[in-house]
């Protein structure tokens, strides 16, 4: 794992930003799910099964490459609280991209709900089972609620690096235009 440069690799600036699309999609598609009975909710999950197979796949990509390729240094100046909070922030983030998915799938399983992605139905992961469908259900959902407050506060801090700080933390990520 190489982290002597200063910036993100192109790969994992590009798998930055497509997940954050994919994954706020994700968010609001999944309010929109458990916020309404109409006939669009079909339509929504439609979108949301094939969608959080694509995270899972990205996030474990995501993964690799973050491990082949680690992530730049911290700056000095930063305050070490600081700097334990990226590095535990950032790993709950990898944690929560494949274990909402994989939660996910075991939910559907559990409640004999087939999982299709691009015509193909997936395998179930878990056996069906009501009681078992029912706290995947309150799990997932309590994770993404938490995952959402994540990404606020990811964002927040981001902000606080580019505007505030101006440490280099933001650019490590952004662009380099």
């Amino acid at each position: 794992m190489s982290t002597s440069h200063t910036h993100f690799t192109p790969l994992q600036r590009g798998l930055h930003w497509l997940m954050a699309v994919a994954i706020l999609a994700m968010l609001f598609i999944g309010v929109g799910m458990v916020s309404t009975v109409a006939p669009r909710y079909l339509t929504l999950v439609s979108i949301h099964k094939p969608l959080g197979i694509l995270i899972l796949i990205l996030g474990l990509i995501r993964l690799v490459v973050r491990l082949r390729y680690g992530a730049p240094p911290l700056p000095a100046v930063m305050p070490e609280p600081m700097k334990l909070a990226a590095k535990a922030s950032h790993w709950v983030f990898y944690g929560l991209m494949i274990l909402l998915p994989l939660i996910g799938w075991g939910m559907l399983s559990a409640a004999d709900y087939p999982v299709v992605v691009l015509g193909l139905q997936l395998p179930a992961i878990l056996p069906p089972n009501d009681s078992l469908h029912a706290a995947l259900w309150t799990a997932h959902k309590t994770l993404a609620l938490g995952f959402f407050a994540l990404i606020v506060i990811h964002v927040a801090a981001a902000l606080m690096h580019a505007l505030i700080r101006k440490d280099g933390v933001f650019e490590a990520m952004a662009s380099r235009r």
